[in-house]
């Protein structure tokens, strides 16, 4: 996976002053262009004229949930069953996947800040694998960033994820949204709630919304 081949992600330009940068990730199967029209649909509102959104693409990865099929992903899935109990610390979670996605998703961040833009200005977000991903590499991050998003999503390698958090825990008081619905037939439910009540155990600021 390290000769990974990546497409570059879309980029929706702030309509006025750049101060601050959302990036947005995709789940399985999916990629950038996916999101693009809740981006344009949060633009149209005009309250986020200062904001740059950049919504990255996976790279074609073989899915082993899938039989080996390949499809965009940012770390191979087992098994459903594997994905239900991860709030339980599966074993075989794709640490290796997982660490070349926060590797990259860091790279966007530091390509915003060499652009001007402070890390504290940078949102990380998004769903499902994506939201996964935001959670991980917000909080495991070396530096400080704003904000936290994590739709239909929940906390990978969390049996050492403690571990992962620098010593300084930049992000301790970063604030971190998670938002669930409750008959979510992949990502279930109470693997949310579980990721959400291990953040809150070890004193991250998680706000946790349920959709009926």
């Amino acid at each position: 996976m390290s000769s990974i081949r990546r497409a570059a992600p879309m980029v929706f330009a702030p309509s006025g002053r750049h101060t601050a940068t959302v990036i947005f990730i995709h789940g399985l199967g999916d990629s950038g262009h996916g999101w693009s029209e809740a981006v344009q649909h949060w633009q149209s509102r005009n309250k986020l004229n200062e904001v740059k959104f950049i919504l990255p693409h996976a790279p074609a990865i073989p899915i082993t949930m899938n039989g080996g099929f390949q499809m965009p992903g940012w770390f191979d899935i087992k098994s459903i069953d594997t994905l239900s109990h991860a709030a339980r610390a599966a074993p075989d979670e794709d640490e290796q996947g997982i660490e070349l996605s926060r590797a990259y998703i860091y790279s966007l961040v530091q390509a915003e800040v060499a652009a001007g833009i402070p890390s504290e200005r940078v949102v990380l977000g998004g769903f499902s694998q994506g939201g996964a991903m935001s959670i991980f590499a917000g909080l495991t991050a070396p530096f400080k960033i704003g904000g936290i998003v994590g739709l239909s999503s929940w906390l990978l390698l969390n049996r050492t994820f403690a571990e992962r958090v620098p010593t300084d825990s930049l992000n301790r008081d970063t604030p971190v949204f998670m938002g669930h619905g409750d008959r979510d037939p992949l990502v279930l439910y109470p693997m949310a709630q579980a990721s959400e009540k291990k953040l809150t155990e070890l004193g991250y600021k998680v706000s946790f919304k349920t959709y009926p």
